[in-house]
């Protein structure tokens, strides 16, 4: 009776140490943002892309895509060519909109889609149809008004959108 209580009482302590190794996706985003912070941009994104991995329907998800898009955009993690970077956060600012649309992320995503596409890739007509999207989905989003200025002078110098407000504050 004793060993059947003693092999009991390790199988339960088994399960309970194991049980708080694990991280929940809130730990992990903790964890991620911790490395961020440190500048250990490839261990935020592993803590990131595991909470993506383990947890893919979770609202943590769409704000783990978020970071990572961000670290893209940043071009802070090693190994990673600028090009590649860019489309890399392009791919997750859209992935967000498409798998969340109506998190708290989705349109600000959307919306850096494009931005990145049109300031960074130069990409105009793949912005345009970003941009485009935004506005259909979002038409009265935070960022409605950028998007419709955005669109207004997609593949326009500094120079010449200079020219045309001062050309346009004359008449």
């Amino acid at each position: 009776m004793q060993k059947l209580l003693q092999g009991g009482l390790i199988v339960l302590l088994s399960i309970f140490i194991a049980a708080c190794a694990g991280k929940n996706e809130t730990d992990l985003l903790n964890e991620g943002n911790k490395f961020i912070k440190e500048k250990k941009y490839e261990e935020a994104a592993a803590s990131f892309q595991k909470v993506i991995d383990e947890y893919p329907e979770s609202k943590a998800a769409a704000k783990a895509m978020f970071e990572l898009a961000k670290m893209y955009q940043g071009k802070v993690l090693k190994n990673v060519g600028e090009k590649e970077s860019l489309k890399k956060a392009v791919e997750y600012y859209k992935r967000i909109y498409e798998k969340f649309p109506d998190s708290e992320q989705a349109p600000a995503s959307l919306f850096m889609a494009g931005f990145i596409e049109a300031n960074e890739l130069k990409d105009f007509d793949a912005a345009k149809e970003t941009y485009n999207l935004y506005l259909e989905k979002y038409p009265n989003g935070e960022l409605a008004d950028d998007a419709k200025i955005e669109l207004a002078n997609l593949g326009k110098s500094p120079e010449e959108i200079l020219m045309e407000k001062l050309k346009n504050s004359k008449q």
